[in-house]
């Protein structure tokens, strides 16, 4: 099996975020591998990984990483896949890995989501997938008819707690 989503990290400390990501792509039946790497330790490792990530059939990139968060820029200046970057929370709040994440420069842009939104990373890497697999499309179809469900269900639930003012 090739893998064609890659999760980097910057340390195998940010696994506990980042394995939200493995766990939907597994689900989705997404051939993926997950690697650590960075780019203030290993910078010459994350510049081959980027420069040979495209030859080796990967098709998205979702780099997690926290405080400086240069991880996701490094690999997007160096390919011309998707990369999708993760900001994980550390340093106030991960606001600082947020803001290194979104404010790429012209040219080398970084989709990027939430503090510690790996799980929205891999839907948006499955969703981009999903142009051109159709199989990825149902599943994906599936997972998000899904969500409607647990909503409508909630709201069900919600209409039998009683209170003494409420009125639905």
């Amino acid at each position: 099996m090739t893998p064609i989503v890659s999760i980097i990290m910057g340390s195998t400390s940010d696994l506990p975020v980042m394995e939200k990501a493995a766990k939907f792509l597994d689900d989705m039946q997404i051939p993926f591998e997950m690697n650590a790497l960075s780019a203030h330790r290993t910078p010459a490792e994350v510049e081959t990984f980027a420069r040979e990530a495209k030859g080796r059939g990967l098709r998205v990139i979702i780099a997690g990483a926290g405080m400086a968060a240069a991880l996701p820029g490094v690999v997007a200046a160096c390919t011309t896949l998707p990369v999708i970057g993760v900001p994980i929370k550390g340093m106030l709040d991960g606001l600082d890995a947020l803001l290194s994440i979104v404010q790429m420069p012209p040219g080398i842009p970084v989709a990027t989501v939430g503090v510690n939104g790996a799980l929205n990373a891999a839907i948006l890497a499955a969703e981009m997938l999903a142009l051109a697999d159709t199989a990825v499309a149902d599943r994906l179809e599936a997972y998000k008819n899904g969500l409607k469900s647990k909503i409508v269900k909630a709201n069900s639930d919600l209409a039998e707690v009683k209170y003494t003012y409420k009125t639905n």
